[in-house]
């Protein structure tokens, strides 16, 4: 049997992995007052209004290696290979966590792969796993297919607000009010490993023709799922899904997902985001 493990900077709820058949291993995060967890979709709008409230952003950990350890020592036991799909290394040290506990367990069938990626791309590498997982394919094969994806998945947004960024110290407060009052947004893209801004722009209808820009540029495989998401505001979202949808004939194949408190605490509130695989010859969508 193959176990898959990931950790909550893909937005999965316990019960979403709960009928995945997945393990989900936790990330924290710590307000001033206490932690947040992000177990439900509920836990994400408990998160966005404590943010809002708060003068200072909250901390966020990696899981330590023992809540790695526990997993796979039951895994050693039964006889059963692993395969854990974590959050950018280029992020978090979450990564080098499951690393760590590998070591410790002293199992060899243990497998850990890097996806590069977070929220909504983390949980379409995930779910790739499990369908290839119910197809019948085994731990090493499913490394290799997520290996050849993982660059291959594209999330980007557009950031709302510059106040978050100045709270982090990505940019300075005096950047931040001018940013504010010009109404600048800028539009990020995971790539890398890590968050790159690709653009600024006046205005979020300026930030979407740049997603779509680039959406036009990679084009979109078909045989993957698109995914939107959104920080606190599902409303703008949903507008922007639907606006997609037709734009890009995509039918059926998209869903809408809140963002959890994990990116949510650096891009803040009101953001919108999009996740889809390149086409593989890009160019047309």
């Amino acid at each position: 049997m193959l176990q898959i493990v990931t950790d909550t900077a893909s937005d999965l709820t316990v019960g979403q992995a709960e009928d995945m058949n997945i393990h989900l291993v936790p990330l924290t995060i710590t307000f001033e007052d206490g932690e947040c967890p992000q177990e439900r979709d509920e836990d994400f709008d408990v998160f966005y209004s404590r943010l809002k409230q708060s003068d200072s952003l909250p901390k966020t950990s990696c899981p330590s290696p023992e809540l790695y350890l526990e997993i796979f020592e039951r895994a050693k036991q039964a006889g059963d290979d692993v395969l854990v799909l974590t959050l950018s290394g280029g992020l978090s040290g979450t990564v080098e966590s499951a690393r760590v506990a590998r070591e410790l367990s002293g199992y060899e069938r243990i497998f850990i792969v890097d996806t590069h990626q977070a929220i909504m791309a983390q949980r379409m590498a995930v779910e790739y796993a499990v369908k290839l997982r119910k197809e019948g394919a085994g731990a090493e094969e499913i490394v290799q297919k997520i290996q050849e994806v993982r660059d291959q998945i594209v999330v980007c947004g557009v950031v709302d607000t510059l106040v978050y960024l100045k709270m982090g110290g990505r940019i300075p407060a005096g950047l931040a009010v001018i940013g504010e009052a010009l109404h600048i947004k800028p539009v990020i893209v995971l790539e890398d490993t890590i968050l790159k801004t690709m653009a600024k722009v006046r205005g979020r209808k300026a930030g979407i023709d740049k997603l779509y820009a680039r959406i036009e540029n990679d084009g979109i495989d078909p045989d993957f799922p698109v995914y939107f998401g959104y920080t606190s505001n599902r409303g703008i979202v949903e507008d922007f899904m639907q606006e997609t949808k037709k734009k890009y004939h995509l039918k059926g194949r998209c869903r809408l997902y809140p963002i959890g408190g994990i990116i949510g605490t650096h891009c803040g509130t009101d953001c919108i985001a999009v996740s889809y695989k390149k086409r593989e010859n890009g160019g047309s969508v």
